[in-house]
């Protein structure tokens, strides 16, 4: 049976977590040595942020780096008492996209963990395959059931309403270097039995220095059951302008289970990020709730209070918290690429 079939579901982001997990970086694979260290403040204050209302859980790749961030603890305000260590062999930090799927089940205190294949967007980047491993080890630790579909799937192609719908793009999940031999129907077929969900729906594209093939989560966000962000961006002349005007047009064509359209917030894209020659898939849409929070990254520009103040309407009941990201986004990815949530049980 899959886990559909026993009533499993993977829950909204805004669901209770019991922790997040994180990767910590260690080589140039996103960050050149000299971008590593720069980029280590905001990671630092990222993980802060969280451990105000829930466990961090870092895997680490060797105990010398699991001592190298407990000494940095004091440094930037961080109760180590809020922070656990898994130690194991790592290769990159994107624990959205390699990190474990945590499903619950309604009602019960039953939880899996979905081990889905991971092959860092489509072999770009090798070696992977200790990352790919982190899942099932994850799952073993906890002492958590797993299943393993045995395709590829990426934690930041996916966004849920936790009411039975997942939002996902073509350019991802049906790009030939991801699982050149399933049909797009035979893709919402594994969405649907291995994440619980009933309705896929499917805007175009990305945006541009996404090297993921246009990931979700720095497009189109849900932030309650029936109401989603939409990232735009207003100059004609910008390379995202068509892009985003084309998701947004799909977006306003779709309705959910029950017949209803989605209701649609849109928000600005930040200036373009450029560093050194180099544009990053700078997005509001990159945010992580967690316990404590809505985290955005920003930019140091005029639309980062626009985007807060958008966000801080949508999520009346948690605090909205502007972080920056303008050196982490140099490694292509931000705050909820970074992040994976571990649920609370349903009970």
């Amino acid at each position: 049976m899959f886990p559909k079939d026993q009533g499993y579901f993977f829950p909204a982001e805004w669901h209770p977590h019991i922790a997040t997990w994180i990767t910590f970086p260690h080589n140039d694979h996103s960050w050149q040595d000299d971008k590593l260290k720069q980029m280590y403040p905001e990671y630092f204050a990222l993980i802060k942020a969280i451990s105000q209302g829930e466990q961090v859980r870092i895997n680490v790749n060797s105990p010398e780096l699991q001592a190298f961030i407990e000494s940095q603890l004091p440094a930037y305000g961080i109760d180590p008492a809020k922070i656990e260590f898994n130690v194991q062999p790592t290769n990159d930090a994107w624990c959205r996209d390699h990190g474990p799927a945590f499903l619950v089940k309604a009602d019960s205190s039953d939880r899996l963990v979905v081990d889905w294949e991971y092959n860092a967007w489509g072999g770009k980047y090798p070696p992977f395959s200790d990352d790919n491993a982190l899942p099932q080890t994850i799952a073993s630790c906890l002492s958590l059931l797993s299943v393993s579909p045995g395709i590829i799937m990426e934690g930041g192609s996916v966004d849920f309403n936790g009411a039975g719908t997942v939002l996902t793009s073509r350019s991802c999940l049906l790009n030939k270097n991801r699982n050149p031999h399933l049909t797009q129907e035979q893709i919402e077929t594994y969405l649907k039995n291995y994440y619980g969900v009933s309705q896929v729906l499917w805007v175009s594209d990305g945006i541009v220095g996404d090297d993921t093939d246009g990931h979700i989560d720095d497009t189109v966000r849900f932030v309650n059951a029936n109401t989603v962000i939409a990232m735009v961006e207003p100059n004609v002349a910008d390379d995202n302008h068509a892009v985003l005007a084309a998701n947004l047009a799909e977006l306003k064509q779709m309705t959910l289970l029950d017949g209803s359209p989605l209701t649609i917030i849109e928000i600005p894209m930040p200036d373009a990020v450029v560093i050194d020659g180099f544009r990053a898939p700078g997005s509001y849409a990159n945010f992580y709730i967690c316990n404590a929070g809505v985290l955005v990254p920003i930019f140091d520009c005029s639309q980062d209070e626009i985007a807060l103040e958008i966000l801080r309407q949508l999520f009346p009941d948690r605090p909205v918290i502007g972080l920056s990201a303008r050196e982490i986004i140099w490694g292509q990815g931000s705050f909820h690429c970074l992040t994976q949530q571990e649920p609370a049980a349903c009970v």
